[in-house]
Order: structure tokens, then C-alpha cells, then sequence
């Protein structure tokens, strides 16, 4: 699957990207290393201990400069998280790419997500040691982490209509939605059936459960 570049304005991951991952003038930098700062502080401390003055030590910045970027702790905590997902998306595109067919990318990329996220300093660290607030990541504020991964997952399904190769009628959104939601609730709930350190199982799974929602 091709990377599709998100409508300027609209698309919830050109959003995350530009507020909370490129930064451009100098605000966008103090913003960037307070984001920078509270990753290692959650990575190292675990996020129930860390307070808003750990994230400023670290950043070396004021604790009105923290707040005035992050209102809230469950904001800078939603945002670190957000960030931490560009990795991901990086990585999956590469698994994908030598994938020759579309089952094979929807295989390749289940497999990859897992891998990725659960090899993630921080995001294995809040699935292993804090798993409650993993999952409220996920489902909090709306779901905007797994609006944000569906939105990236659609895009790609889409790219495989536009090129022929499933069908146009396939309701994109949906599909996503529900290949995201499945491999969330494997991150996130342990299994007694399912060992995630096991990739030609994980490919199974994927291939017997996932690549059929590709056909009509």
C-alpha cells in the first residue's frame, strides 16, 4: 500500500503531525522538548508517578510554560502518546512494502503493529506496567489514538481501490476500524490463546480473520 498524503486541514493525523511532531518556530520547539522531556520521565518513572514539575525539570522550562502548552496532565500524557505512533507508521510502511499482494500487506501490517507498538520503549512500558492507562489512551478523549491509527489504515486501503486491487464498494472506514480495535484489544488485554512474541501465529490470525473483510 502507497502512502496517501492527508487533505490539507482535515485529516486527524496531518494534525497530530503538524501540533505535535514538526516543529517549526520556536514555540513548536519548547513544545517538542517538553513533549521530548515527558516521554523519557513516563519511560523511566511510569506516568501515575510522574507530575507536571518532573516533565519541566527535565525539560528545563518553567511549569507555566508546561501548562501553558498541556492544560492538563492527561493532555501532555494523550500527546506523548500520539507522537510516539509516527514511529509506527514509519515502520509499518516499510513492512508493507514488499508485500506483493493486498492480503499479504494486511498480514504484514497486523504482524507489524504489534511488533512496533509493543517494542515501543514507552507504549510497552504503559502495556506491561500500566495497562489501565494504556487503554484509556486509546479510548479516551474521543479514541483520537485509534481515530488516528483507523485514519491511516483507511488511507491506505484506499489506495489499494484506487489501484484496482480490492474492490470500491469495500467500506474502507469500517474495515479499518475494525482491523485497529482488533489489534488494540491484543496490545491491550492479555491473551491466554494468543502469544504475541509469536509472528508466523500472528500472520495466521491475520490471514484468516483479516484479509477477509477485503472481499465483498
Amino acid at each position: 500500500m502507497e502512502a496517501v498524503p492527508p487533505a490539507a486541514g482535515k485529516s486527524l493525523i496531518e494534525r497530530v503531525y503538524l501540533e505535535a511532531v514538526q516543529p517549526g518556530d520556536d514555540t513548536d520547539r519548547i513544545r517538542a522538548r517538553v513533549l521530548d522531556a515527558a516521554a523519557e520521565q513516563f519511560r523511566h518513572w511510569g506516568i501515575q508517578r510522574s507530575t507536571m514539575e518532573d516533565v519541566a525539570r527535565r525539560a528545563g522550562v518553567s511549569r507555566i510554560t508546561v501548562y501553558r502548552r498541556f492544560p492538563t496532565k492527561e493532555d501532555l500524557v494523550e500527546h506523548v502518546i500520539l507522537r510516539e505512533f509516527r514511529g509506527y507508521f514509519d515502520t509499518f510502511l516499510v513492512d508493507i512494502a514488499a508485500a506483493a499482494t493486498p492480503a499479504d500487506r494486511v498480514v504484514a501490517g497486523f504482524v507489524s503493529s504489534l511488533r512496533t507498538l509493543r517494542g515501543n520503549p514507552l507504549i510497552g512500558t504503559l502495556i506491561t506496567a500500566e495497562p489501565d492507562q494504556f487503554t484509556s489512551s486509546l479510548i479516551g478523549d474521543g479514541g483520537r489514538a485509534v481515530a488516528m491509527v483507523r485514519e491511516f489504515v483507511a488511507n491506505q486501503l484506499g489506495a489499494e481501490q484506487r489501484a484496482g486491487t480490492i474492490s470500491a464498494e469495500l467500506n474502507t472506514q469500517l474495515i479499518a476500524e475494525v482491523m485497529v480495535r482488533i489489534c488494540a484489544s491484543f496490545l491491550a488485554i492479555p491473551s491466554q490463546l494468543v502469544d504475541l512474541e509469536d509472528e508466523e501465529q500472528l500472520a495466521r490470525i491475520a490471514r484468516q480473520f483479516l484479509v477477509p473483510m477485503l472481499e465483498l
